[in-house]
């Protein structure tokens, strides 16, 4: 292991378990690993479903509303 892998490691071990697993699945995937997906809560799932059916709808953000998004995080 080269020095600094191991000391990112170390790095990763202070920090709480999820956020260690989610940094583990993207080192794994970026090495080549295929990682299986997260299951989504039921709200999740309810919510990815509506908004598939939106986009099918053809009902999208106006230019509007997205300038009004990136305006109010500084964009």
């Amino acid at each position: 292991m080269t020095d600094l892998l191991d000391r990112a490691v170390e790095t990763v071990r202070a920090l709480p378990p999820e956020v260690q697993d989610d940094l583990a699945r993207l080192l794994l995937q970026l090495a080549g690993e295929e990682q299986a997906g997260l299951p989504l809560t039921p709200d999740e799932e309810a919510s990815f479903a509506e908004s598939l059916a939106q986009a099918e709808r053809g009902e999208f953000a106006s230019d509007e509303e997205i300038r009004a998004i990136w305006a109010k995080h500084g964009l």
